[in-house]
């Protein structure tokens, strides 16, 4: 007998609800409602339209209605960002947006409150200034008075989770993007908070993933005319619901989830935090049924995106497929970038960026876009293998496979660079990893699958996964050598 949920899936740009249907051996998903996601800048600072965003969510219960009955609804969001609710329940102000200029300087302040060893030593977070944790430092010492009115921090998915049901929790797996988790314990570190003399009281209690957080409240039934169902807090950060829906067959495999931004690691049973994954700045994350997600975050297809909305810009209407196509004709192995240099993390002219890096490294320099595209999919191919070989060296396996899901499964180059890159096979798809893994969680917390084992199994019988074999070795691990030299 078929069962049907509604997930809700939020990206740095865009959003969705799709419906997810269980016929007891396969998920399908059907999409009911798209939107885009805006940032907007007011007074200089870059805010979510967070309640544009829960219109969206609306508008996506009430086309469900087509669906029939809904069992459940899971949301999905990026990580770090979040809403502070103060007594009454209110929304204090939209929340701040992750790429906003406010924590810049906060990551060296951070360490004179805490030592940098021993604030990995208990979150095994890596250091990246965009954490909640030195946003919140930005707040301590430019609008104290702002956290002092805040009853609730409500991170994003939990932040649309309590609009819908009127209950205050913290989700497992978003809480361990903050940088404020005891990674052993998991739960809010009472050193780090007072280390940075935060309020306790803004920290809601932590729930496991899968957990059924409530039902949608009358005022939204009556307002949107649907019936009372219940709200899953699924894995609220987006890549612990990709991991939801890696196809691997084996325990120990290395996985990478591609959009924007690229995550890529192992998945173990507690977390390595040691000399060695302090120095490699790995990052252990939450996942469902406690499970620990260690990987590294790596800008993704970030840079083609910007730098398509620049020729967009100059009058070139290139589509992705068509930048696909010339990149392929574009000669190989002729440069490369960091994709995580600090110059390529803001929006503007990125192929002009690209081109000042090649020129500062003394690299071929790109010209036309076509090499541009190229360069960003090769240099994020060697990314990931060094990311791969760090990962290795701390938990001292080899891995056969690289499991790649998400939108960059998309791009064959890039999946045939990553396994050139890699040395091994790459498992391409699913392209909707995030959504089949919200699903998947919802019918694990309704009692509908018995355990991720036997997700993986329904996606790996529900999906066309593509296969890519490495080739070119010896070009590619001669490359692979002058590329480490241009590492920021």
């Amino acid at each position: 007998m078929e069962k049907k949920v509604l997930a809700f899936d939020f990206g740095a740009s865009g959003g969705r609800a799709m419906c997810g249907i269980f016929d007891g051996k396969k998920i399908t998903i059907e999409e009911l409602h798209r939107f885009s996601n805006d940032p907007v800048i007011v007074n200089g600072t870059m805010y979510w339209d967070v309640l544009r965003l829960f219109f969206e969510i609306k508008q996506g219960l009430i086309k469900a209605k087509k669906c029939g009955k809904i069992e459940s609804i899971g949301i999905d969001t990026w990580g770090v960002d979040f809403g502070l609710i103060d007594k009454e329940g209110r929304l204090l102000e939209n929340p701040v947006h992750y790429r906003d200029k406010r924590t810049q300087g906060m990551l060296e302040k951070s360490f004179r409150r805490i030592d940098m060893e021993k604030f990995y030593h208990i979150t095994g977070n890596q250091f990246m200034e965009i954490n909640t944790v030195f946003q919140l430092l930005s707040l301590m010492e430019k609008r104290e008075d702002l956290l002092m009115k805040a009853d609730k921090l409500l991170l994003m998915p939990d932040l649309f989770n309590y609009f819908l049901t009127g209950e205050k929790k913290a989700e497992y797996s978003i809480a361990s993007t903050t940088q404020l988790l005891d990674a052993e314990k998991r739960t809010w570190s009472d050193e780090i908070i007072h280390a940075f003399d935060f309020p306790e009281r803004i920290f809601p209690e932590i729930i496991p993933t899968g957990t059924k957080v409530g039902s949608l409240t009358k005022e939204i039934c009556e307002e949107l005319s649907i019936g009372k169902t219940e709200v899953v807090a699924v894995a609220g950060h987006d890549t612990q619901c990709a991991l939801a829906a890696v196809p691997a067959e084996e325990k120990d495999f290395i996985f990478l989830s591609c959009g924007t931004w690229s995550l890529l690691g192992t998945e173990l049973s507690e977390p390595i935090i040691n000399e060695k994954s302090r120095y490699y700045n790995v990052t252990n994350e939450g996942g469902y049924g406690r499970k620990i997600s260690f990987l590294k975050n790596i800008i993704g297809l970030w840079c083609i995106q910007e730098s398509r909305r620049q020729w967009i810009r100059e009058g070139k209407e290139f589509s992705f497929g068509e930048l696909e196509e010339l990149a392929k004709a574009a000669p190989p192995l002729k440069c490369f970038i960091d994709p995580d240099a600090p110059e390529f993390t803001p929006a503007g002219n990125v192929p002009e960026r690209i081109r000042e890096f090649c020129r500062r490294t003394g690299q071929n320099i790109p010209g036309t876009p076509g090499e541009i595209v190229r360069c960003i999919n090769e240099s994020l191919a060697m990314k990931y293998r060094y990311a791969m070989e760090e990962i290795q060296s701390c938990t001292g396996k080899n891995y056969q496979t690289v499991y790649m899901v998400g939108g960059g499964t998309q791009s064959a180059l890039l999946c045939q660079c990553t396994a050139d890159a890699c040395r091994c096979a790459v498992s391409a798809g699913p392209v909707e990893a995030t959504v089949l893994g919200n699903v998947a969680l919802q019918f694990l917390a309704m009692g509908d699958i018995s355990s991720l084992q036997e997700v993986r199994e329904i996606i790996r019988g529900s999906q066309d996964i593509k296969r890519y074999i490495p080739h070119g070795k010896k070009d590619w691990d001669e490359a692979y050598e002058r590329f480490k030299k241009i590492l920021v």
